[in-house]
């Protein structure tokens, strides 16, 4: 009897020690064959931020060439690379086994929450692109807004930068859309004063 459980339980150990090293041996497998496609999404997402920097200097670089404005080139290549990278994390995802749908309408939902939430910064936003393309004032010119006066340095999706001999100050654009703007006119024509004959001064 002694014998016979001594047997029972070795066999039953030895099963327990077999199904063990099988269980491992099969996770082991799935990890090996996971890695080609681990290995594919990372490239993908290499790739995607590369090339989304690239394509974000060449832009620049035409904008500069064509004297487009700084700040809407700046604009238009940052979001050019975000959504070329955005592209490549979405199909490295979807490489590795992600379902990519239900991500995408999660991130929906959750982006229109963001959106309510974060609406002053969506209003700087999208006052920041008006005042691009309306163009009310530009880079170096000297305005007043908001009890504020300034040199305008900077324009950017949230803030506008106005320099001062002593100081730096960011007004957000949501407030400078909506409200009153003096630009001075710092390059206003001038008219030569001539003096008639009798009005010269005398030698």
């Amino acid at each position: 009897m002694l014998i016979y459980l001594l047997f029972a339980e070795s066999s039953t150990s030895d099963s327990a020690a077999l199904l063990d090293h099988s269980r491992w041996l099969e996770m082991w497998n799935r990890i090996v064959e996971f890695l080609p496609q681990l290995a594919v999404s990372g490239l993908i997402v290499l790739v995607s931020w590369i090339a989304g920097r690239i394509v974000d200097r060449l832009i620049q670089r035409a904008g500069r060439l064509r004297n487009t404005n700084a700040d809407a080139v700046g604009i238009i290549a940052t979001a050019v690379r975000w959504t070329i990278i955005s592209i490549g994390l979405v199909t490295g995802l979807g490489t590795v086994g992600v379902n990519v749908s239900a991500m995408v309408a999660g991130l929906g939902l959750t982006g229109l929450a963001l959106g309510i939430a974060l609406k002053d910064v969506v209003s700087n936003s999208i006052a920041g692109i008006l005042i691009l393309i309306y163009k009310p004032f530009r880079r170096g010119d000297r305005i007043s807004a908001t009890a504020l006066e300034g040199t305008v340095t900077q324009i950017d999706l949230r803030y506008t930068t106005l320099e001062t001999a002593d100081r730096r100050i960011l007004i957000p654009n949501s407030s400078l859309f909506v409200n009153s703007i003096i630009v001075f006119r710092t390059n206003a024509p001038t008219t030569p004063l001539t003096l008639s004959d009798s009005q010269s001064p005398p030698p």
